[in-house]
């Protein structure tokens, strides 16, 4: 009697489970995912819709007129460059933990002098800046 060993078959892998079990996670993770806006400072225009201003205690508030007269902190500032604007804002923030700068430009201001309080920002360590906005009189589309 001869007998016959019966190979055994190859074992393969069956991938379909696998890739709906990769689906399914996929699916999970775009659902669950939160996108959020990568951006570095908030950007108002002159006129916006914009909510009600929350009171922050330590917040500098830099008024720029469409002349590019300097006001921080309600004190005027006597020279129009960074090295002023500079001196102005550490001594308006001297004895503040990480205060945050508000630039409060008229619609009209030349974007340079909003650079330049950008820059004395800059130079005196503040690094959070945001710029102040009026509501808009009606809806804007």
């Amino acid at each position: 009697m001869k007998f016959h060993r019966s190979q055994s078959p190859e074992p393969e892998i069956n991938l379909i489970p696998f890739i709906d079990v990769l689906l399914v996670v996929l699916i999970f993770l775009m659902l669950s995912t939160t996108y959020s806006k990568f951006t570095e400072m908030q950007l108002n225009l002159p006129v916006a819709d914009a909510a009600p201003q929350q009171e922050r205690p330590h917040e500098v508030i830099v008024a720029i007129s469409s002349e590019g007269q300097y006001s921080i902190a309600r004190n005027p500032v006597q020279g129009r460059d960074v090295q002023s604007l500079s001196q102005a804002l550490s001594q308006a923030t001297h004895n503040m933990d990480n205060p945050m700068v508000i630039i409060s430009a008229d619609a009209q201001a030349s974007h340079q002098s909003v650079m330049l309080v950008m820059e004395a920002a800059r130079r005196t360590g503040l690094n959070q800046l945001t710029f102040a906005a009026q509501a808009s009189g009606g809806k804007v589309d």
